[in-house]
């Protein structure tokens, strides 16, 4: 389905990056992965047989880099996958400034600036996929998340406005929406939690993380990227502008 599809993927390096840059690899996509942790980024593209770039997504020069390099290596971007991301928690009133400020590049500027940057290149094709990794925090909030509910909610509207805009070029742009994903961010996030609410680790999956989906369940990383996938299918050809909720439930009550 993906063979020869030339594919960028931002914080591939681990977690649900990784997991998308290995399934699309595997149906025969270019893949390229971006991330900071080079070190990481190597070991995984070698393992996998891919491409990758250092890059630093809160920097401007760095967006345009990825998509530079990307271009330069396979003459044109038929997919991009923005997943790079970040957590921190803590109350409004002792929340970081600088931690706002890098958040609000990384999973809100980052992703925009990404999208410009290939959109010529869909456009000539007139086929392009954007696929933004949202989470439920783009649909709802949470306490102690002001940065992340406020960057996911912006990128709602962004995938949304980038959806009306690529429609008649053949260039869709669809958010995925998961509650908490088993990947290294979230197990941090345990962590802050347990420390911001007074409580126990095994506590925090229970009556905070999972207490209001139906399945009890955390998500594995690679059911986000058999959704991804199929959201280069031509079977989700029609579907754009979406956020689409993986979320076991959480928001059906």
């Amino acid at each position: 389905m993906l063979k020869d599809k030339v594919c960028i993927v931002t914080g591939g390096a681990s977690g649900i990056g990784l997991a998308i840059a290995e399934s699309f690899a595997k149906d025969g996509a270019k893949v390229v992965i971006g991330d900071i942790n080079e070190e990481k980024l190597i070991e995984e593209a070698n393992r996998l047989g891919i491409s990758y770039c250092k890059v630093d997504l809160t920097k401007r020069e760095d967006c345009k880099k990825l998509v530079d390099f990307t271009i330069n290596e396979y003459s044109k971007v038929d997919i991009l996958v923005n997943v790079a991301g970040i957590q921190v928690v803590s109350p409004i009133e002792d929340f970081p400034e600088d931690k706002w400020d890098f958040i609000i590049k990384l999973m809100l500027t980052a992703p925009f600036l990404l999208t410009r940057y290939v959109w010529p290149s869909m456009k000539e094709q007139g086929w392009g996929r954007v696929i933004n990794l949202n989470s439920i925090h783009g649909l709802v909030a949470s306490e102690f998340k002001v940065a992340y509910v406020s960057a996911k909610h912006g990128l709602s509207g962004l995938t949304k406005t980038a959806g009306l805009e690529g429609g008649p070029f053949g260039i869709t742009v669809n958010s995925i929406c998961p509650a908490y994903v088993r990947t290294p961010l979230v197990d941090n996030q345990i962590a802050d939690q347990a420390r911001t609410h007074g409580i126990s680790k095994e506590e925090v999956v229970e009556k905070i993380m999972l207490q209001k989906a139906a399945i009890k369940t955390m998500i594995e990383p690679e059911t986000i990227a058999e959704v991804a996938k199929f959201l280069c299918s031509d079977a989700a050809k029609n579907i754009t502008g979406s956020t689409m909720t993986i979320d076991g439930g959480w928001t059906a009550g």
